[in-house]
């Protein structure tokens, strides 16, 4: 397979399993406490650039499902865009524990930005959380999901991927299998 047809197939598989899986668990992918299990996937821009179009796909029609409207669908998916193209630029460390912090970051900070206007606050009446404004408190909670999808699925995801493909002697973006084949 040529190089062009490998990304953008790359590009295809990732955004449609983004987008598969956020619609399929759409019970704790939307709202103000979501665990978007295909977050996951967001550290893979950290082993191959073609992700980050993938996840940016597969936001927006995962969005396009979730019915919060055009600030959702434009605005959830820029900001996973950012965190993509940040997790990329972070391989340049060769440290994989930050490749998860930017989704976690980007979303928290980012998505609870037009968030807490569009759903609800949770009423919380638990220690001090009830005295912070929706903001924040949408800050802690879509943050603490994406540690748990990042963090807890994502960063062994990558350990795995990246110690399979450092075995085998390749990179996701190494040269194409046809020009090593004729020389």
């Amino acid at each position: 397979m040529k190089q062009p047809t490998r990304h953008i197939t790359s590009v295809a598989i990732i955004g449609a399993l983004y987008s598969a899986l956020t619609i399929f668990l759409a019970p704790i992918s939307f709202g103000p406490l979501q665990i978007r299990v295909a977050e996951a996937l967001t550290v893979l821009p950290y082993l191959m650039p073609q992700a980050i179009w993938g996840l940016w796909i597969g936001c927006m029609v995962a969005n396009i499902y979730g019915g919060l409207g055009p600030v959702d669908i434009f605005g959830g998916s820029f900001i996973t865009l950012m965190a993509a193209w940040t997790t990329y630029f972070l391989r340049r460390f060769d440290k994989p524990i930050l490749a998860p912090l930017p989704p976690v970051f980007w979303n928290a900070f980012g998505v609870s930005a037009y968030l807490h206007l569009l759903i609800a606050p949770l009423e919380i009446s638990f220690w001090r959380f009830s005295q912070l404004s929706p903001y924040f408190l949408f800050v802690m909670l879509i943050g603490l999901g994406e540690l748990v999808a990042c963090y807890g699925l994502g960063y062994p995801l990558l350990l795995i991927l990246k110690r399979r493909f450092d075995w085998v002697g390749q990179e996701f973006n190494s040269s194409d299998d046809e020009s090593n084949i004729t020389n």
